[in-house]
């Protein structure tokens, strides 16, 4: 099989080709998270014990042994897998503390997922009293457990702020040969490629940052005309390319944000209508439209 790529990868980016890579939680915010779900899980258990009349299971044991069982199937794998499916990897814990369950991929979860994970607990989490799951979260980069890792999933923050990556000036040669060049859209993955080389140029030795950029002009060059300047070097051509990227979204934003200024009026105010116009007659219903 042929060895993939630097950029023969498919991750999750945003419009600017920025990857989406949120950090995952910390043992600490796991913990306090598994503490607030097993209140609300015990608050739950109390509520339908309180509401439950003794009297159904005073003649009965075995009806008593029965509904004990479902309480417990319930607290240690009907309650969470239900969360997490519904909520998309969220429980009330997480959902308190701004983290979510996601696939390793950073996909959202599905019940299979839940499933393996709820299952998984019922010995990490019940039966060892959370000792396995602590010991074996502490041993691992991403803060996960056993189920995670069984399910191939871990942990994320999702309420953090994504800032936008600084990239390199080109020279006003390039510069000036990027805004006049046709750019073709570039794949996901190939931008994403090339962004993260430009971040992190200087921490590459410089043969590796020479042969990685070469390859990386090599990829986008097709997709770049006419021809750049001669003399100019791959990294300062993908600088230019990437920088011609950006601004020409920001202004095909501007243009989207103006339009619809003009277009939706301001402060919930009717289309067409201002501080000197005269209101439409009453008699015209709301929504209808007049064709000429």
């Amino acid at each position: 099989m042929a060895r993939a790529g630097i950029f023969d990868v498919d991750r999750f980016v945003t419009g600017e080709a920025v990857e989406v890579e949120l950090p995952a939680a910390s043992l600490p915010l796991r913990m306090l998270s598994g503490a607030i779900d097993l209140l609300v899980v015990a608050a739950l258990l109390v509520a339908v014990v309180l509401l439950t009349p003794v009297d159904l299971f005073a003649a009965d044991g075995a009806l008593g042994q029965t509904f004990v069982i479902i309480l417990m199937v319930l607290a240690m794998a009907g309650v969470p897998i239900t969360l997490e499916t519904v909520l998309h990897g969220r429980t009330v814990g997480k959902l308190a503390l701004g983290l979510r369950t996601v696939r390793d991929d950073t996909g959202p979860i599905g019940l299979r997922h839940a499933t393996i994970r709820a299952l998984a607990g019922t010995v990490e989490l019940w039966l060892t009293l959370g000792g396995l799951a602590l010991l074996v979260a502490a041993t691992n980069e991403r803060a996960r457990r056993l189920g995670d890792l069984l399910a191939g999933t871990y942990v994320v923050r999702d309420r953090v702020r994504l800032a936008p990556v600084a990239l390199p000036v080109a020279g006003p040669e390039v510069g000036g040969w990027a805004r006049d060049a046709d750019l073709a859209p570039l794949p996901d993955a190939l931008a994403v490629a090339v962004r993260q080389f430009l971040s992190r140029t200087d921490q590459l030795a410089p043969e590796a940052r020479t042969r990685t950029a070469a390859e990386l002009w090599a990829a986008v060059a097709p997709r770049v005309s006419p021809p750049p300047p001669a003399g100019a070097s791959p990294e300062e051509l993908l600088a230019g390319v990437m920088g011609e990227r950006r601004r020409r979204d920001e202004v095909r934003l501007d243009r989207a944000d103006a339009l619809r200024r003009r277009l939706l009026p301001p402060d919930g105010a009717q289309p067409g209508t201002g501080s000197g116009s005269r209101r439409a007659p009453s008699t015209v219903k709301a929504g209808a439209h007049t064709a000429r």
